[in-house]
């Protein structure tokens, strides 16, 4: 899986808005520190760093993309952190997993 597909399907199967434009452009966004969204530009951020990503299109793990939202969870663990920050943490990381699945089953059936 590459990151455009996994933002495309949270985006999809999600209330979160991930997305900022293209996949790519939300990418820089990220990096930058300009998302609309903080944690969802931190998130996107981490996983690109942690997996080593050059644009929206290069392919990635699944254990890499849930290990790199591991610092954030536990800052977001912390008695003072927002409650939804966690939250959406603990949801992303399902979705993560399911956009895995979905592509193993796609992957199966051909």
């Amino acid at each position: 899986m590459n990151l455009a597909e996994l933002l495309q399907y949270i985006d999809t199967n999600s209330d979160y808005e991930l997305l900022e434009g293209t996949p790519d452009q939300t990418l820089t966004k990220a990096r930058e520190g300009s998302h609309h969204d903080a944690l969802a530009g931190r998130i996107v951020k981490a996983i690109a760093e942690h997996c080593d990503i050059a644009d929206a299109g290069t392919e990635f793990e699944r254990a890499d993309a849930v290990n790199a939202l591991g610092p954030l969870r536990l800052e977001y663990m912390k008695d003072d952190a927002p409650v939804e920050g966690f939250r959406m943490l603990e949801r992303i990381i399902h979705l993560i997993d399911g956009a895995f699945n979905d592509e193993a089953l796609r992957l199966k059936g051909q």
